[in-house]
C-alpha cells in the first residue's frame, strides 16, 4: 500500500541508473522501489513518467536525460523506440559488449551466489559490423484501404509498423519484401484484414543465404487459391535471379503460430542452401536454423574448444536438433551420440551424417535423460555431454541424470542468462564451472547466448 502511494501512473519523478536489467532496460531506485526504464543507460540521471505500478516493481519513460552517458548514440532505425524488436541501438557497440557481459554476472550473482565472483567470466564475443545480419524475416502483410502494409506490431500494441528497411536484418530480406508488398497492391491481392477476417497473405517470409545468396520467399495465405496468384509468381521470379525458391504456405486458422500445416512449392526448389564453415545445409520453408550464420561459426567454434577433444572421446549431444553441433565435434572425436524429441530433426541430422560421411555419428529420438539413463545401464557413460536447450533450460530431471551418470566435462549452451545460472546453481554440487563465455548473436538487442565449460570435481 505504501508503494501505491509513492508511486502512482503518470507520477514524473527523477532517477538515477544503477544497471540494466536482462531485458536491456535501465534499473533505477525511488525511496526503495525498483524502476525499469526502456532506453536508459547505466550511470545516466533521467528525468521520467511513471508508465505501470505493480506490486514490487515500477516502469517508467524517459521525459529527459538529465545527465547523458558518453556511450548513448542516436538509433539508425526510424522506429526503434516504437517497434521494441532491438532494445540497444541507442547504445555504442562496446558498451553493448560489456553490458551483456554484466547481465549474465547478474544472474550468477543472483542464483549461484558466494560462487559466482570465482566463475572466469570472459569478454563478450562481439561481430565486426553488428549490423544486418539476420538471415530470415517473417513479416506480417496487412490491408489498409487500397495499401498493403508489411512489418512488424509495434511493442505491447496491435498497431502494424510498415518497416521499409531494418537495420539488423539482411538487406535481401528487406528489400525483397518491400518490393513483393508493391506488387501485391499493383496486382490488387488484399493483405490479411484481422478485424474482417478477410484477406489472402497473412506473412511475407524472406530467409536469404548470407553465404550463398540464394533466396526464398514464402507467402503465407489463409487459402491455397486466389486470383492472380500465377502472375504473382512470375513478378517475384524476375526481382532478381538470386531467388531460387517461392513457396506457399496455407494457414487457415487463427492462432499465433506463423506457419500452418500445408506448403506448397510454387517455383523453383524446395530449401535453399546456406553454409557454415565447411558444411552447408539445405533450407526448408519451416526448417530451424540459426538467424546469424556469421556469429555461428563463432559460437559452435567455442563449444569445440570447450570440448577439448582429442580423437578419444565419446559425445552426447543433448537437444540436438538437426545435428549441427554433432557435425561440428565430429572430426575431433571418438563417437557422436545425439537425441531430439522431435521426431523430424533426427531424420534431418541423419540425413546430415549420411551427407558428409560422418560414421561416427548415431541419432535417436526421445529424451536425454530417457537415452541418457538406458545407455548407462548398458555401460555406456560419455566423456563430454553438449547441451543446447530452449530458454527455459534445462529439465530437473537431465540435470538429475548428470549428476548421476557424471560426464567428464559438459559443455553447456545458453540463451537465456537466468536459467543458466539457476542450472549452474545445482550442477555445481559436482561439477567446477572453468570458464563463461558470452558470444553476441544478436546485436542491438539484449540477447545473450554463452558457452560454459563444467568439469567434473576431483
Amino acid at each position: 500500500m505504501q508503494q501505491q502511494t509513492i508511486m502512482s501512473v503518470g507520477k514524473r519523478i527523477p532517477l538515477n541508473i544503477k544497471k540494466l536489467g536482462i531485458n536491456g532496460e535501465g534499473i533505477g531506485y525511488y525511496k526503495r522501489n525498483i524502476v525499469f526504464v526502456p532506453g536508459a543507460i547505466t550511470g545516466e540521471e533521467v528525468y521520467i513518467e511513471l508508465t505501470k505500478v505493480a506490486r514490487g516493481y515500477s516502469e517508467g519513460k524517459i521525459i529527459k536525460v538529465q545527465k547523458r552517458s558518453k556511450h548513448r548514440t542516436t538509433p539508425p532505425c526510424p522506429v526503434y523506440d516504437e517497434c521494441g524488436g532491438c532494445q540497444l541501438q541507442h547504445m555504442k557497440y562496446d558498451m553493448q559488449l560489456k553490458a551483456k557481459r554484466d547481465i549474465v554476472a547478474q544472474s550468477l550473482a543472483k542464483y549461484v551466489k558466494d560462487g559466482a565472483k570465482k566463475i572466469d567470466l570472459r569478454p563478450t564475443i562481439g561481430m565486426d559490423d553488428p549490423w544486418n545480419y539476420r538471415n530470415k524475416s517473417a513479416f506480417q502483410a496487412r490491408q489498409s484501404g487500397d495499401k498493403v502494409l508489411a512489418g512488424l506490431y509495434a511493442e505491447n500494441s496491435h498497431k502494424l509498423l510498415d518497416i521499409e528497411d531494418c537495420a539488423v536484418q539482411h538487406p535481401m530480406t528487406a528489400k525483397m519484401t518491400t518490393k513483393v508488398k508493391r506488387i501485391m497492391q499493383e496486382l490488387q491481392i488484399p493483405a490479411y484484414n484481422e478485424k474482417t477476417n478477410r484477406g489472402t497473405v497473412r506473412t511475407i517470409v524472406v530467409r536469404t543465404g548470407v553465404n550463398t545468396g540464394e533466396t526464398q520467399i514464402v507467402f503465407v495465405t489463409t487459402k491455397k487459391n486466389f486470383d492472380q496468384k500465377d502472375e504473382l509468381v512470375e513478378r517475384v521470379k524476375a526481382l532478381d535471379s538470386k531467388i531460387v525458391s517461392i513457396v506457399q504456405n496455407v494457414k487457415e486458422d487463427s492462432s499465433p503460430l506463423i506457419f500452418g500445416d500445408q506448403t506448397i512449392v510454387l517455383a523453383g526448389k524446395e530449401t535453399i542452401r546456406e553454409k557454415l564453415g565447411e558444411y552447408a545445409f539445405d533450407l526448408s520453408a519451416r526448417a530451424f536454423f540459426q538467424l546469424n550464420p556469421t556469429q555461428t561459426v563463432h559460437l559452435y567454434n567455442q563449444i569445440k574448444k570447450a570440448a577439448k577433444l582429442t580423437g578419444k572421446e565419446s559425445i552426447v549431444d543433448a537437444y540436438c536438433g538437426v545435428g549441427t553441433i554433432g557435425l561440428w565435434l565430429s572430426k575431433g572425436a571418438k563417437e557422436i551420440r545425439g537425441m531430439d524429441i522431435i521426431p523430424e530433426s533426427i531424420v534431418d541430422a541423419k540425413k546430415n551424417a549420411k551427407k558428409y560421411g560422418v560414421e561416427n555419428a548415431t541419432y535417436v529420438q526421445g529424451t536425454a535423460e530417457h537415452w541418457l539413463e538406458e545407455w548407462r545401464l548398458d555401460g555406456y557413460v560419455p566423456d563430454v555431454v553438449t547441451v543446447d536447450p530452449p530458454r527455459t533450460g534445462l529439465d530437473d530431471s537431465f540435470i538429475e541424470t548428470m549428476l548421476v551418470i557424471r560426464p567428464e566435462r559438459i559443455v553447456y549452451t545458453s540463451c537465456n542468462p537466468s536459467t543458466l545460472a539457476k542450472d549452474l546453481a545445482q550442477l555445481t554440487e559436482l561439477y567446477q564451472v572453468e570458464y563463461i563465455q558470452p558470444v553476441d548473436m544478436f546485436p542491438q538487442t539484449a540477447h545473450v547466448e554463452s558457452v560454459t565449460l563444467l568439469t567434473l570435481k576431483k
